[in-house]
């Protein structure tokens, strides 16, 4: 939100003690109060724009009234506008105050070829971001591809050029499960991310401008396929391995599903087959949070302030499907920061100001519209055979529009170019009672004779897999990716034909975590993959 010059004026100062509604003389005696100050001040702010207003007019008018109440002060909206107010008053010139996502050097990939998109969308160009560990042997057998989830760069290691530790710092090295004695580990930024690979917040080579929310509409497969291209021209013919939890497990699923004959096994942690209602929901709620944010002005943010409290409202949402309710309760129990103060409707319990921190360390670290553009590649996600048929005639369709670019860069614009833009109904949903035939969990909604059995059409699309050796493990804890679905994809595999499936369920005896297991289970997590890949 934007805030006006005084409250801008007034961000960088100390914050005093905010005054409670009351007439003069008791003003009068508060002043000469020490105020009390503590290392952490949750009851302390600014006062708001609203109640300075109510205490000007309560003291030129002692005839209103006194409130039953003193006003409750709102320390954590403070910081919203002071943050506001800093990244307004750092603005040195046109690039704005938005902040450079990198997590530091690395190698880059350059397509100069066009990359048709699955909704038909165009990228004339693009970068790929990425970063190698281990070496390549002599016939180029021994490459793992490893896929990242949302917002994880692709630091995945340190490396000499960038001594910082990476997101599976203790999963990659000498002796580890991705044994860099071994293997060759490549990792990469997505196509749609901000750390270094081609993005929203990239430049359009068409006009010169950031993209925003010009850019196009893409997938997961679409990831890939860019990811394939940085195999070709590394003269990668075939990986010795599709590495990928979260996010990256459903790349790696759709990588075998588009290049059965370059991928030799998968891995796929924490992943899906398909998105499923529950994620699906959640991530919904995180982009309308994002969107809501006035600072986001409809992805054309860039020269101005980042819509920085949205970001935070999303990771916090995020945050409360990364980890399981067994844990929270070891770590955090009811227990409040500080008991010995009245309560608040700023963060209070530690649960809560356990979120706001994961939301402040994480709001100008990456760029809101990866964040939209990149989790509504996750709900499109969907290895089910009418799906893939009916995107595969989409870019049949669209294939004119790949010529074009390839000829000359130019194209006229075509009756199929608004096939992005959606429009709502304009009746509200409402929601139906579905008969008994068609119910969810019915034979007839599974389209097949066992209703314990996966979905037939699940089956069908998968059958690309039936001879790539696979691990699927998942994590009982875990609410954002439940373990069901990981059951899901190894029944789907078994069903389409694959002999060699490795299901591995990790109990919360043995993981607590949730859905964030994959980043910290070394013994488990880790020593399977390593006995996997072998």
């Amino acid at each position: 939100m934007r805030v006006p010059g005084r409250l801008a004026a007034a961000a960088g100062r100390a914050i005093p003690r905010c005054p409670t509604p009351v007439s003069r003389p008791i003003i009068h005696r508060l002043a000469q109060q020490p105020t009390k100050r503590t290392s952490r001040t949750l009851h302390q702010q600014t006062p708001t724009r609203a109640q300075a207003a109510v205490n000007v007019r309560q003291v030129q008018n002692e005839e209103i009234p006194l409130s039953s109440n003193p006003a409750l002060s709102f320390p954590c909206l403070d910081a919203v506008e002071s943050r506001s107010a800093l990244l307004q008053r750092s603005r040195r010139s046109l690039s704005g105050p938005e902040p450079s996502y990198t997590s530091g050097k690395h190698q880059d990939f350059h397509s100069k070829q066009p990359l048709l998109l699955d909704w038909g969308g165009i990228l004339p160009e693009f970068n790929i971001a990425y970063e190698t560990w281990g070496q390549l042997n002599k016939d180029k057998s021994n490459a793992i591809l490893l896929h990242t989830g949302l917002s994880a760069s692709s630091h995945a290691h340190s490396t000499e050029t960038n001594p910082k530790p990476g997101w599976w710092e203790k999963f990659i090295g000498s002796g580890k499960p991705l044994d860099t004695d071994k293997y060759f580990v490549i990792c990469t930024n997505v196509i749609g991310g901000c750390y270094g690979s081609t993005g929203p917040s990239s430049i359009d080579p068409a006009n010169g401008q950031r993209y925003a929310t010009r850019f196009p509409i893409l997938t997961l497969e679409d990831m890939v396929r860019a990811q394939f291209r940085l195999l070709d021209a590394l003269d990668i013919k075939k990986l010795y391995a599709s590495v990928g939890s979260s996010m990256g497990g459903m790349q790696s699923l759709a990588a075998g599903v588009l290049f059965p004959e370059r991928v030799g096994r998968i891995v796929s942690i924490s992943g899906c087959a398909r998105s499923h209602p529950y994620s699906i929901a959640m991530r919904h709620t995180q982009r309308q949070v994002l969107m809501m944010d006035p600072n986001w002005a409809r992805g054309f943010y860039y020269d101005g302030v980042p819509p920085h409290a949205g970001m935070k409202l999303a990771r916090e949402i995020a945050t409360v499907t990364y980890r399981s309710g067994p844990e929270w309760e070891q770590r955090f129990g009811r227990r409040r920061a500080d008991p010995s103060r009245p309560p608040a409707l700023c963060p209070d319990f530690l649960i809560e100001t356990y979120l706001d921190h994961a939301g402040e360390k994480w709001c100008l670290e990456y760029d809101a519209n990866s964040l939209l553009y990149v989790s509504k590649a996750m709900d499109l996600f969907d290895l089910g055979l009418e799906h893939r048929t009916r995107i595969n005639r989409l870019r049949q369709e669209n294939s004119g529009k790949l010529q074009d670019f390839i000829q000359g860069g130019a194209r006229v614009p075509s009756a199929t170019d608004d096939l992005c833009n959606l429009t709502l109904p304009e009746k509200p949903y409402e929601e139906k009672e579905q008969p008994a035939e068609a119910s969810v969990g019915s034979e007839a909604a599974q389209g097949v004779s066992d209703i314990n059995e996966p979905p037939a059409d699940l089956v069908a699309g998968m059958k690309p897999l039936a001879n790539t050796p696979a691990l699927v493990l998942g994590v009982a804890s875990d609410i954002l990716f439940p373990a069901w679905q990981q059951r899901e994809i190894a029944d789907t595999l078994r069903h389409a034909g694959n002999r060699n499936v490795t299901h591995i369920e990790l109990g919360e005896e043995h993981s607590l975590f949730g859905h964030d297991t994959f980043l910290l289970d070394l013994e488990n997590v880790g020593g399977a993959v390593k006995r996997f890949l072998g």
